[in-house]
């Protein structure tokens, strides 16, 4: 969702050749190729093919075989997106080869460092030339870390040109009547941090919510492999089974779950991608998560940070339900242009504008 955009830019611009690597690191034919067919981008050049294993086997096998894909194809410049390991792996290679490093959705923070991502975060803006930011208040986080002001460029969030690309789209999927819903009718819930799953009383904890959430409306819960795997080693997927109301799929496709945040009464999830997300839909967003790297979602937006506590996510949801929660503000500059001005930056300021990804109106769709 944050590549799809800089790649339809660029490919606008006969001066950049861009190389697009997989590295692997998230396998899921659900959660990974099925977004390359649904989202129009390219197969990618080389997959690396890493899979799973421990943070540490995770970034040092992404290292090595990235280290390779240099070798037989040296670069000008490394562009990595979000905090996943494959961001940090591949910046540290770069950078190590003396080659500049872009960094998209740079400065989040969430003060938590206990966060596998909020380390990402830190070491791979650290190290970079270019730094994109999606919210004025990275830009201030970054200066405060002492990187100076010339490497940080505030653009937008590329995964809101994404949304807006594809919306209409995600609407005639009809992924609602499939499932027998009703516009606003029911909730979405998507947990996997570790946090909220990989010890029994955080999963029981877990589970309590979202039956809080199914004793007042349908729930959609797609379930990520990592939070599967967890509570079948807990024993406790039969308890989830039989909540009533609850509707328990496989990971979705891209368009798929647009299709049905786009139309739901709200969304708990512990995702920060998703606080941006139901920001731009105006979905009000519960994150079951003590902080968010994403201050101008709760500042601007529509999303509530609940933590984990029950008392906190019932009192919302009563608030989101009976109507008491108004509706919040569209951030600045996510407007389905940061891709434009990423590419503006990165070719020197060269004034661009691709006929092939137009301005999208960012007012709700009736």
């Amino acid at each position: 969702m944050k590549i799809t955009p800089l790649l339809t830019c660029a490919a606008g611009l006969p001066e950049v050749r861009c190389r697009l690597v997989h590295t692997g690191q998230h396998y899921d034919e659900r959660m990974s190729a099925l977004f390359f067919t649904e989202l129009g981008m390219p197969q990618p050049d080389n997959y690396l093919g890493v899979g799973s294993g421990s943070h540490a086997a995770q970034t040092a096998a992404i290292m090595l075989k990235f280290e390779e894909e240099l070798n037989a194809h040296p670069a000008g410049l490394v562009l990595v997106v979000g905090d996943v390991n494959s961001s940090l792996a591949c910046a540290l290679v770069a950078v190590k080869r003396h080659i500049p490093v872009a960094h998209v959705e740079a400065g989040l923070r969430s003060r938590d460092r206990r966060m596998p991502e909020e380390i990402n975060r830190i070491l791979v803006d650290h190290i970079s030339e270019y730094l994109f930011t999606t919210e004025r208040a990275a830009g201030g986080n970054l200066l405060s870390e002492g990187i100076p002001a010339e490497r940080i460029h505030f653009v937008g969030n590329v995964m809101i040109d994404t949304l807006l690309r594809h919306r209409k789209r995600a609407r005639r999927t009809g992924v609602l009547e499939d499932m027998k819903l009703s516009p606003q009718g029911y909730a979405i819930c998507t947990i996997h941090r570790a946090e909220s799953v990989d010890t029994v009383e955080a999963a029981q904890n877990t589970l309590s919510a979202i039956a809080i959430l199914t004793d007042r409306l349908p729930v959609v819960l797609p379930l990520h492999p990592r939070t599967r795997s967890r509570w079948s080693s807990f024993q406790l997927l039969d308890r989830l089974e039989r909540c009533p109301n609850l509707i328990i799929t496989e990971p979705l496709g891209y368009l798929e779950f647009l299709g049905l945040m786009d139309q739901a009464a709200l969304v708990l999830t512990d995702s920060g991608g998703i606080q941006e997300e139901t920001t731009i839909l105006g979905i009000p967003c519960l994150t079951y998560r003590e902080n968010t790297e994403r201050p101008v979602t709760v500042e601007e937006g529509t999303n509530h940070l609940i933590g984990r506590d029950l008392v906190r996510l019932a009192t919302a949801l009563d608030e989101i339900l009976s109507g008491e929660i108004c509706d919040g503000r569209i951030p600045e500059l996510w407007d389905g242009q940061a891709a434009e001005r990423i590419l503006h930056v990165l070719c020197g300021g060269s004034a661009y504008h691709s006929a092939a990804f137009p301005k999208y109106e960012v007012a709700a769709i009736p």
